[in-house]
């Protein structure tokens, strides 16, 4: 059994056998998965690919043939050779800066990253247009023109549109009711609530509970409704559990292309929502989701982009492109240097005691948040769902530490051969704890809380005083009420902070199980709702990090917390400290007295 598993169990109301579902990743015998294969990589040679937010132009035409460069060769190199397979995005000089455009593109060049920087801006109001469309645009031959419309006609404009937007969203939906990309081409905002499950009256929760694929993410690309915001985020957090990333960017990519050369201004603004949404889905997905062929589908939207004159839009795509891409290639090669921790105690300099315990419980807490905030988002929601140890690499890297840190606490203090030794260490570590919480690393708090409360450390024989005060810290994992103690602390503190993620996990495993996937043959998105609350309080401590000065001396004491003894070792240990058939003799004595 785990660490968390077999210490939840014995302060929780539910069976152990329950948590081993839910805690798989927190055992101390995890073996990492290495992969061989080379991910793709991109061409970011820096004389390629200058800086790409670059001062935008008013006069650009649509480029020609000549002046996009050709696509790279994508290699469908096999896993078994070495080749990665090679990526180009176009180079800065696919974008001209000194070209002629129409007023239309003039306006979607300006509409393009500053649209982006304001996704869920709150300062505009549902319907109003962005201010780049109310500026003077210059024509074909030189002239400025002014959009001058009066209130009345203006008014009389806007009715129109939305009448003819009823219209045609009438006709698509006569065409063919069962066409899958039907819902798609919504773009009427009551048509497309009254396709969604909304909440009854009387009832309590967030407005939407359901629909199809389709009609929820459409509902998510109307970014400039300000009541919608919230609803956008927690599409975003959960979307993959109802569809893969690769199949959300082709329906996002599908309805940009829909409105993307409409002249009706509101559904330009229609297909640029859409687009930037599609920027959050690619700036948010995990290195892991970032396989040869997602990484094929957005380089041919960029070229797509490009080709379509939407020099803007392709630049806001390529840079998060490259900026994943970069980061994932970081991420490998930091792994590959990293140099192998010493192991023996001969490699630890000095005792535990030979450091002050505030400064012990600071480097617990720098590294613990190093592990933290390299954990995404997506990470855990789907190890409540599939438990894959692969799609869920730092969540697995975290929990391996908890369990190492939990088990090297237990070593040190049974491998004493003193009763008085133990007994110092022990104390030792409840006044660690002690400063654990004043900085809000609950982390490292039940890692060694789990270690002090194992069975082969409190069967041993410890001064009254000790154990009471190890009793007191034992209450904030009290089980009664579904840790009311323990949410109840979480709910007070102020990040930075680091949770305890077992907690997070059990609660993401209860709402998947206990939970349908669909309702009348739609998304249960109550169930989606439930997993953004668990996940949107990580995401607040993620935000704000510790400021800690490393103590490279104590660091290297921990020495990754490696050399532990196993579950197996520890028991033999605490047997021959105090024999079984001890404790057995001296509760005959008291019976008899």
């Amino acid at each position: 059994m785990s660490v968390s598993n077999s210490f939840l169990s014995r302060h929780s109301s539910l069976s152990s056998s329950s948590f081993k579902s839910v805690f798989r990743s927190y055992s101390q015998d995890f073996v990492p998965h290495h992969h061989t294969s080379a991910s793709p990589s991109l061409c970011t040679i820096s004389s390629h690919f200058p800086a790409v937010h670059q001062s935008r132009s008013s006069d650009l035409t649509l480029p020609g043939s000549a002046s996009i460069v050709k696509a790279a060769e994508l290699l469908d190199c096999s896993h078994d050779n070495a080749k990665p397979v090679v990526v180009c995005l176009p180079p800065e000089s696919a974008f001209p800066n000194s070209l002629q455009t129409t007023s239309s593109e003039s306006n979607s060049e300006d509409a393009g990253e500053g649209e982006y920087v304001n996704l869920y801006s709150s300062n505009q109001t549902n319907g109003d247009l962005p201010h780049s469309q109310a500026e003077p645009v210059e024509s074909s031959n030189g002239e400025e023109i002014h959009h001058s419309d009066s209130p009345k006609s203006t008014n009389a404009k806007e009715n129109q549109e939305r009448n003819d937007r009823r219209a045609d969203t009438q006709n698509s939906s006569d065409l063919d009711p069962n066409d899958e990309t039907d819902e798609l081409s919504l773009i009427d905002h009551e048509e497309i609530v009254a396709r969604l499950t909304l909440k009854q009256e009387g009832e309590d929760g967030p407005e939407v509970r359901g629909g199809s694929v389709d009609i929820l993410i459409v509902h998510a690309t109307e970014t400039d409704r300000k009541d919608l915001v919230l609803y956008c985020e927690a599409f975003l957090t959960t979307y993959r559990t109802f569809i893969p990333p690769e199949d959300i960017i082709k329906k996002l990519h599908h309805r940009y292309e829909k409105f993307c050369h409409c002249p009706d201004t509101f559904k330009k603004r229609v297909s640029k929502n859409t687009f930037f949404v599609l920027v959050r889905v690619v700036d948010e997905l995990c290195l892991v989701e970032l396989s040869d062929d997602i990484l094929k589908l957005l380089m041919e939207l960029v070229f797509r982009l490009v080709c379509s004159g939407e020099l803007s839009l392709a630049r806001v795509l390529r840079k998060n492109i490259l900026d994943k891409v970069d980061q994932k290639r970081t991420v490998k090669y930091a792994g590959l240097m990293k140099p192998l921790a010493a192991r023996g105690v001969a490699a630890r300099p000095g005792t535990l005691h030979d450091f002050h315990s505030h400064e012990i419980a600071e480097q617990l807490t720098l590294l613990d948040a190093e592990l933290f905030y390299k954990i995404e988002i997506p990470e855990v929601l789907l190890w409540a769902k599939e438990q894959n140890e692969e799609k869920s690499p730092n969540l697995t890297q975290f929990t391996e530490h908890f369990n190492n840190m939990s088990y090297w606490v237990r070593s040190i203090i049974i491998q004493q051969e003193k009763a008085q030794d133990r007994e110092r260490l022990l104390l030792k570590f409840i006044k660690i704890m002690k400063h654990l919480r004043k900085l809000n690393n609950f982390n490292s708090y039940l890692a060694i809380l789990s270690a002090l409360d194992s069975a082969p450390i409190r069967r041993l024989e410890w001064q009254k005083q000790t154990s009471e005060g190890l009793a007191e810290y034992c209450t904030l994992i009290d089980s009664s009420s579904s840790f009311r103690a323990y949410r109840a602390a979480l709910a007070e503190v102020e990040p930075p902070c680091i949770p305890y993620l077992g907690l997070i996990l059990q609660d993401l495993t209860f709402v998947h199980l206990g939970n349908p996937d669909l309702i009348d043959g739609k998304i249960n998105f109550s169930k989606r709702w439930q997993q953004f609350n668990i996940l949107d309080s990580m995401r607040r401590f993620q935000q704000i990090h510790y400021e800690l000065k490393r103590i490279d001396d104590i660091v290297t004491f921990f020495n990754d917390f490696g050399d532990h003894l196993a579950e197996e070792a520890l028991w033999e240990l605490s047997l021959k400290i105090k024999p079984r058939n001890i404790q057995r003799r001296k509760t005959e004595r008291e019976e008899k007295t």
